[in-house]
């Protein structure tokens, strides 16, 4: 708990949706937040007597929840962005790899700048990149990524990605674009060993995530489970995303892919996957048995076509489920505060139909079930005393939405909505719908520039 010299800011006079476990909300309510805990929360005017009181905030019109928390993303995609549109996954990988594998670490951090930036902006507290592309010679990619995340002051897991089946080995990335066996294992754990922070209010934390079944070998898989059971961080990769992948494991490995990744030590409680589109009520079971936790990432699945992954059963069955951006080249807008509305909707065209989700679970998929799946429910995604003070203060009281009356309806099914407030740990990054710690206007630019630079390069090559 925070000290009680601790400075205090109090936040009072708005709706306040907990989503703890009983789904507490109170329509006019405050939060007191000392140094970087929640020390209070409740109904009516905060309590009267506090100590070092720096700041109070009248929050009318305005929604109160947790942070955002995005469990699947890839940030260098930023600058990437408007290419091969109209493509399925395989086809869409074969026509971008050649220019991802051309990355260096002037692109990379200009592009976690831009997939933070945008997401701070609508209310991500705590973020995730899955980066696994490192081409040779590019340089710290996975110390630029975790330098802008810092830098911007978001909650951050990095997810060190890895791949080692190319072209010459019947994968889809270049020869060049990838790391051998040993290289990767290597890399890998230096990245834990130097970046992640086992604490409670860590900021940065660090997961042992090869790409996927189609771009990693198997031994890579096998062994990138036992490294990162060794190391004590949390194993991610993709799975079960289109029903091209599901046909290579067959033809490659003889059975499916939740099967196979049973097989390689990719199934626990200490394991998230992005995607589970194509999942039958088997593979479903396995996860819940285990605990493994799914990243759904509603938009980046429509834009390529993938399918309709079945949410509502994988929550009925007990699979912790949080919400993901995806990578920028497939998931344009590359904001996480629409993905609540998208999985409510996209869902409801699924078997369920229109009792497939509603907005309170819509809400907690995108708090609370990312807290799980990133494996920090006991310190993030509900506003409860004790936890880390990263809170959002939604305005419900604009044109766009103050004609509804309930707020957490209008924050799910409405536009999205502007971020007057944005504390993580208890240091606000977002006022008014700005950043607060980075100039974006300036991040603009970079982005821009590190764009057209790639383009230029790809285009030589």
């Amino acid at each position: 708990m925070a000290p009680s010299a601790a400075q205090r800011i109090v936040i009072e006079n708005c709706a306040i949706a907990t989503v703890d476990a009983g789904d507490t909300e109170y329509a006019s309510g405050y939060l007191v937040l000392a140094g970087n805990r929640i020390e209070s929360v409740g109904a009516g005017q905060a309590p009267a007597g506090l100590e070092n009181v720096v700041r109070r905030i009248d929050a009318s019109g305005h929604l109160a929840t947790p942070g955002l928390v995005n469990t699947h993303h890839h940030f260098y995609q930023w600058i990437t962005r408007g290419l091969a549109t109209d493509h399925n996954l395989f086809n869409w990988l074969v026509a971008l790899y050649p220019t991802w594998a051309r990355i260096d670490e002037q692109m990379t951090y200009a592009a976690a700048q831009g997939s933070l930036a945008m997401m701070a902006r609508g209310g991500v507290t705590t973020a995730m990149d899955h980066h696994y592309v490192f081409p040779h010679g590019s340089g710290d990619l996975s110390g630029s990524i975790i330098r802008a995340a810092s830098e911007m002051g978001v909650r951050f897991t990095l997810a060190r990605g890895s791949m080692d089946r190319s072209e010459k080995d019947g994968g889809l990335p270049p020869d060049f674009a990838v790391e051998t066996l040993q290289g990767a294992l290597e890399a890998t754990e230096e990245t834990v060993k130097q970046h992640h922070d086992a604490s409670f209010d860590a900021m940065t934390q660090v997961a042992v995530a090869p790409c996927s079944p189609f771009s990693v070998s198997t031994e890579l898989l096998k062994q990138g489970a036992e490294l990162a059971r060794r190391l004590g961080v949390r194993l991610h990769t993709h799975g079960s995303e289109t029903v091209e992948e599901e046909k290579f494991c067959h033809e490659l490995f003889g059975m499916g892919p939740t099967d196979y990744f049973e097989s390689t030590g990719w199934l626990g409680e200490d394991v998230w996957m992005a995607h589970c589109v194509h999942m039958n009520d088997s593979d479903i079971a396995a996860f819940a048995r285990t605990k493994t936790g799914v990243a759904h990432c509603p938009s980046s699945n429509a834009r390529l076509a993938a399918g309709i992954a079945r949410v509502p059963d994988m929550l009925r069955a007990g699979v912790p489920v949080g919400l993901g951006v995806d990578g920028t080249a497939s998931n344009e807008s590359g904001e996480l505060h629409t993905e609540l509305r998208n999985a409510l909707l996209i869902n409801r065209l699924g078997t369920h139909r229109e009792a497939a989700l509603n907005a309170r679970q819509a809400l907690r998929l995108g708090t609370h079930g990312g807290a799980e799946v990133l494996g920090r429910g006991d310190q993030i995604g509900s506003l409860e005393p004790g936890k880390l003070a990263d809170v959002v203060l939604w305005k419900m009281d604009t044109l766009a939405h103050a004609s509804i009356a309930d707020p957490v309806t209008a924050l799910v099914f409405g536009a999205a909505a502007p971020v007057t407030a944005s504390f993580v740990n208890g240091e606000q990054i977002v006022e008014n719908g700005r950043l607060a710690t980075v100039d974006e206007d300036a991040i603009a630019r970079s982005t821009r520039e590190q764009a057209q630079r790639l383009a230029r390069i790809a285009a030589q090559a």
